[in-house]
């Protein structure tokens, strides 16, 4: 049975490569568009694991991360932060917050699926 990622990213483009690319992969990935849908459409999808920007409109990454570890039902789901942000301080943050890997945009395709496969452990 394939693992399942939810994608959580605003911009379209990246939404649709980490999907095209998880499927790809024989993962079964669904994308939320708005950060705000996200902890819904997680307890509805019951995910292995979650991909989120942390840069987004209406909600950032950070509050984000801060809300799925406070659900009770979604709190043990690991959570891949793929953003932007790029410094050594950022990562920490981003660790910090709750997030159980970082990998910093423009992705590496290997690194990403290698991180993917990490925590939801699925051989590539």
């Amino acid at each position: 049975m394939a693992k399942r990622v939810l994608v959580v990213e605003d911009n379209e483009l990246n939404l649709k490569l980490f999907c095209d690319l998880l499927r790809a992969h024989e993962f079964a990935a669904e994308p939320v568009r708005d950060g705000r849908d996200a902890v819904e459409r997680a307890r509805a999808f019951a995910p292995d694991l979650i991909v989120m920007d942390i840069q987004m409109p209406h909600v950032s990454g950070y509050e984000l991360i801060g809300q799925l570890k406070l659900d009770e039902a979604l709190r043990q789901v690991p959570i891949m932060a793929v953003t932007a942000y790029a410094g050594r301080e950022d990562e920490e943050r981003i660790r910090a917050a709750g997030a159980d890997a970082y990998v910093s945009k423009p992705i590496s395709l290997m690194r990403f699926v290698d991180e993917v496969n990490a925590l939801v452990g699925q051989e590539a």
